[in-house]
């Protein structure tokens, strides 16, 4: 063997041990991190902080009473165990309300209804309570769909209210609360629900029509069942709901839902109510009045009993009054659409050039797809029908004379 071939096999074995060292040096600095992050974890320091901080405010007495470790609040009825508390030692702590986090004293009017061992952190603010360290315990990570519903998740989203998703989970006791002191959005959305009649097309809480799908317990499906591909930026259930619900065929381009022309803050509101729908097992202790269903309010019942059971019921049992109203006959639009029916005669002849019989017998736009698939009719129903518009139509006309009598009057 020449100098030449001993010199290049002892340059390449100086090589393999330098390699073999350096991958050893890596090793023993991972090994050692590793054996650092479990003896020293996140909440450790946190802990250490929260010692500091009483110290420095309150004297080393009340430092000396600052439980160390993990700790956990279990809550048997909601089947909770959060580790929340671990980190967030100042929850009850009184003096701390400027604090910064996670030293923070909570909201004392809030506790004060809700209590900590009653029930625990994730209930209310959502979170992966049994975590350890701050970013698992917030919930944004994959596969977990309950985040934290705080200030970071509202500021991405764009909220007015940076706190205001949190309001979803409230809505899980307060479900069937006509409005919830804290709820501003919430109660906004339940507003819109029976300004806009949504149960004329959606059962909803057990009461509503079918022509839309049911909304009860729409909170329940995963973000997976979404279609996505019609949806401009970052795609969540949340951002799906918003987009239906401010422009529905932009979405769901085969939807019959009208564009209500939702603002953005009332369409964050109803994603989040619709969202808060989900089938929960609540104890009754845990409900506002122990109250399990949505009962409708008196002139509510008022109003249903009177149209069902009115000469124009005929138009509520067809579902003709999701979109029109035929006022003659006492019957009142669930959403406004459109046009009053009472004056159907004139208005199918000036718009189409075309009887009230021969439109109803081939419809076109938007009836056509209406009359095909929503609301089908017999030709006894057809029928029935056209005697009853023009019913409505003859009380208009009559209503009409008479109040230009009285004007001449």
């Amino acid at each position: 063997m020449d100098h030449k071939t001993i010199k290049d096999k002892l340059t390449f074995v100086k090589k393999d041990k330098l390699i073999i060292s350096i991958i050893g040096i890596a090793v023993f600095l991972l090994m050692g991190f590793i054996s650092y992050s479990y003896m020293i974890p996140e909440w450790k320091s946190y802990q250490s902080e929260f010692k500091e901080l009483v110290e420095e405010k309150f004297g080393p007495e009340r430092a000396a009473t600052v439980p160390t470790g993990l700790q956990q609040v279990y809550v048997k009825e909601l089947n909770k165990a959060d580790r929340c508390i671990t980190c967030h030692q100042g929850v009850e702590w009184k003096g701390l309300e400027n604090a910064p986090e996670p030293f923070r004293t909570h909201p004392k009017e809030i506790l004060e209804k809700h209590p900590v061992n009653k029930f625990a952190c994730t209930t209310c603010h959502g979170g992966q309570g049994f975590a350890t360290d701050m970013h698992d315990a917030h919930g944004l990570i994959k596969d977990w769909e309950e985040p934290v519903l705080g200030r970071d998740l509202g500021e991405f989203y764009v909220m007015s209210d940076k706190k205001a998703l949190m309001q979803m989970n409230c809505n899980s006791c307060h479900r069937y609360d006509k409005s919830t002191k804290g709820a501003g959005y919430i109660n906004r959305a339940k507003e819109l629900v029976n300004e806009k009649g949504c149960r004329a097309c959606h059962v909803i809480n057990g009461r509503g029509g079918t022509v839309g799908p049911d909304l009860t317990y729409e909170g329940m499906k995963s973000p997976e069942q979404f279609n996505y591909e019609r949806i401009k930026g970052f795609h969540s259930e949340f951002s799906w709901q918003i987009a239906h619900f401010k422009n529905p065929k932009e979405s769901v381009p085969e939807t019959v839902m009208p564009n209500f022309n939702f603002s953005s803050a009332d369409a964050q509101a109803l994603a989040m109510l619709v969202m808060s729908w989900k089938k929960e097992h609540i104890p009754i202790e845990y409900i506002p009045g122990h109250n399990f269903r949505d009962i409708p309010t008196e002139e509510e019942k008022e109003k249903e009993e009177r149209m069902l059971k009115g000469p124009g019921a005929f138009f509520v049992k067809k579902n003709c009054f999701v979109c029109h109203s035929v006022s003659t006959l006492g019957i009142d639009a669930a959403a406004q659409i459109g046009p009053d029916l009472a004056m159907a005669v004139e208005d199918v002849q000036s718009r189409f050039g075309r009887t009230l019989d021969d439109f109803l017998e081939k419809p076109t736009g938007t009836m056509e797809v209406v009359l095909s698939t929503m609301i089908t009719l017999t030709p006894e129903e057809r029928k029935e029908t056209i005697e009853k518009l023009r019913h409505a139509y003859d009380i208009y006309q009559q209503q009409k004379k008479d109040a230009q009598l009285a004007k001449g009057k």
